[in-house]
């Protein structure tokens, strides 16, 4: 082609491997507007013309979007840096979202090599827990817990579990009762196992849960399932409680108990990374901390020292109290020790 010869539109769609339609789409975009046309009315693209369409097929290649091929080739100035950027990052998307599919495609296979061949139902609420969790969770950090959304045996134990849970409930059986607290206990102690004993994923997994309607049907586990669960436990606890407290002292925590939570899972987590980063006690962040836990107890525990004081005994002498409450021993023991340092009047 010289710089006299014009093509037209089927001309140029043949030469090019494009398609009469997408150069009218071009046209009417203003991306690739042909030069001149016929007396007949054709559209007519001379060699600029065709250089640019060479320019947008290459610009196109690496993904990029047409309207940001069109601001690059009608504003040298236009920043190439960051249309590369951008392109980068969704290709890292799309790289990502086809690894989790091949993922899951890889977890079926295994499955059928096995000679099970799962259910449908089943297997799509498999892939819908596993959709949930992707959005809360990276892949590093999934990989970090004990159990996996597609771990088909845990499932199955946490079904039968909230199976159990959601019958009490409709028996009517009090949450009170030591049947329900057994449940609580359990489910508890199943949690902070899956957690890895981690409180900050304690408190990801239980906004999750508390927010998202989708898990919550896929789950079962509602908000009344929650409350129930957490009035069972707090019973369990109230129950070893009371060989420590008098009547009144126990009635106090029976009025606060589980009121402050998710503070609680917050402040927790944030203790716990401070001792992996070995700050020391007196440290001012630790002392901070030190200073919330000593208000979180006492809204709990009130504020007579010697109230306080048998529930520490509780907790040395019964360490099942630190049952699903992501406290170690030796958290209470570096907590004590930032509170000793803390000022008199705190």
């Amino acid at each position: 082609m010289n710089d006299n010869t014009a093509l037209k539109i089927g001309e140029l769609a043949k030469r090019t491997g494009l398609t009469v339609r997408a150069l009218h789409h071009y046209d009417s975009i203003g991306l690739l507007k042909p030069s001149a046309r016929s007396d007949s009315g054709y559209r007519l693209y001379n060699v600029n013309d065709v250089a640019r369409l060479h320019q947008i097929q290459a610009l196109r290649r690496f993904g990029i979007a047409l309207s940001d091929i069109a601001a690059m080739l009608d504003d040298p100035a236009h920043p190439l840096a960051d249309t590369v950027a951008r392109q980068i990052e969704a290709l890292e998307h799309q790289i990502e979202q086809a690894s989790l599919l091949r993922r899951r495609l890889k977890q079926l296979q295994g499955q059928l090599q096995e000679g099970e061949a799962p259910e449908l139902a089943g297997w799509l609420r498999t892939m819908e827990l596993m959709a949930v969790y992707d959005r809360y969770f990276s892949k590093e950090e999934l990989a970090r817990l004990p159990f996996q959304p597609q771990d088909r045996q845990r499932n199955r134990s946490w079904a039968q579990l909230v199976a159990q849970v959601r019958s009490a409930m409709a028996e009517g059986q009090a949450a009170e009762s030591e049947a329900s607290q057994a449940l609580a206990r359990r489910w508890m102690e199943m949690l902070e196992k899956d957690t890895a004993s981690d409180p900050a994923t304690a408190a990801r997994i239980a906004a999750m849960m508390a927010g998202d309607a989708g898990i919550q049907y896929l789950t079962g586990v509602t908000p009344e399932v929650t409350a129930y669960v957490m009035a069972a436990f707090s019973a369990f606890k109230l129950a070893i409680y009371a060989r420590y407290l008098d009547a009144e002292e126990l009635q106090h925590l029976r009025v606060n108990s589980g009121r402050n939570r998710e503070k609680w899972l917050d402040l927790i987590a944030r203790v716990q990374r401070q001792m992996d980063a070995d700050a020391a006690p007196s440290a001012p962040a630790t002392q901070a901390l030190a200073g919330e836990w000593q208000a979180l107890f006492r809204a709990y525990a009130g504020d007579n020292p010697q109230t306080q004081a048998k529930m520490r005994r509780a907790q040395q002498e019964q360490p099942v109290l630190l049952t699903g409450t992501w406290m170690k021993p030796e958290m209470l023991a570096y907590v004590r020790s930032a509170m000793a340092a803390l000022p008199a009047q705190a």
